[in-house]
């Protein structure tokens, strides 16, 4: 199967006033039609930023994209997403690739009706008349659980709960049937329930319109109930990539163990959950070497002297790290 997005070598560097921050450090990962692909870390990992990075959404400066290729391919059209303008992102960007952000009142304009800020789209990527653009705005807010639609077209912003507004940028999302949805972390301001509703309601619209799907989360629960694949992100790489089960059964990378291993479980109420020691690499310097490597239990000579690239290890299991926690012993590792 034709892989939608290929992603390899993305290097993105921002220029502060205490120095370089090497954000992003060759990540490299890919995305099927139609499927749904977890991206977890903690804070700082880099899952956001690749997101943005690949769209062009960065600040320039101080941020820049320094290297790498992500090659785009729907069926019909195949370009090089780093290679494009701005002018020719402003088009893949809501017409071939929607992306529902966190925060939903500082993404939608105060000024402009929700309508009419979903019917946008539609008018500029499908070229759209106004009219047509309302009659498929309306039918969209109804399948995205917006009561009495006809009427709130006209609303506004702040006339919504934060789990409609949610909504409406997941309208505004698939308005034109993107290839690709990027939802970044869409869940996290808002309540167990309503954080259930927007799920099952992305799964929905995924389901009908055959759109692949990026779910940026902190949350390992929400992954292992909507995911395929999982990318597990720390220090600007990525360190694990599997399919859910797979991770879940058999993490190989330590820092995916370490995570695992924080998750509260229903049973054995009086077990203390396990942390991770330590703090996150300092990505003011150039990652030389694995960036685990201070928190790491499994951590030899190696580690400290070059940094290690993903390697398969099994079907659909790749991991970036020079030691095989089955074995205990290092990996072979080329």
């Amino acid at each position: 199967m034709t892989k939608i997005l290929d992603v390899n070598g993305l290097v993105t560097r921002f220029y502060s006033v205490d120095g370089v921050v090497h954000a992003l450090n060759e990540v490299q990962f890919d995305l099927e039609p139609g499927e749904t692909l977890g991206v977890v870390g903690e804070s700082g990992s880099g899952k956001s930023v690749t997101m943005m990075s690949l769209l062009g959404l960065i600040p320039k400066p101080p941020g820049r994209v320094e290297g790498g290729t992500a090659v785009f391919n729907d069926g019909s059209d195949t370009f090089d997403l780093l290679k494009l303008s701005e002018k020719e992102l402003q088009e893949v960007r809501g017409g071939k690739v929607g992306f529902i952000f966190q925060d939903p009142i500082s993404s939608l304009n105060p000024t402009m009706t929700i309508g009419k800020q979903i019917a946008e789209s539609m008018m500029t990527h499908l070229q759209l008349g106004e009219s047509e653009a309302r009659k498929r705005t309306i039918n969209l807010l109804q399948q995205v659980g917006i009561a009495d639609a006809e009427r709130r077209y006209d609303s506004y912003p702040h006339e919504f709960s934060g789990g409609m507004r949610q909504r409406v940028m997941i309208a505004i999302a698939v308005a034109c049937e993107p290839a690709i949805v990027i939802a970044d972390e869409p869940t996290t301001a808002l309540d167990v329930t309503v954080q259930a509703q927007i799920i099952e309601l992305t799964q929905r619209l995924q389901k009908q319109m055959g759109m692949a799907v990026v779910w940026i989360t902190h949350d390992l629960g929400v992954v292992a109930g909507m995911a395929d694949r999982v990318l597990v992100m720390y220090g600007g790489t990525v360190v694990e990539s599997a399919l859910v089960d797979d991770l879940y059964e058999n993490p190989q990378h330590p820092y995916t163990i370490g995570l695992l291993g924080a998750i509260p479980k229903m049973e054995g109420e009086d077990e203390r959950l396990v942390s991770i020691e330590g703090s996150p690499p300092d990505l003011l310097q150039p990652l030389t070497y694995c960036p685990f490597a201070s928190r790491c239990p499994f951590v030899f000579q190696r580690c400290w002297k070059e940094r290690p690239l993903l390697i398969p290890i099994g079907k659909n299991h790749d991991t970036a790290c020079f030691y095989d926690v089955e074995r205990g012993a290092p990996r072979d590792h080329v």
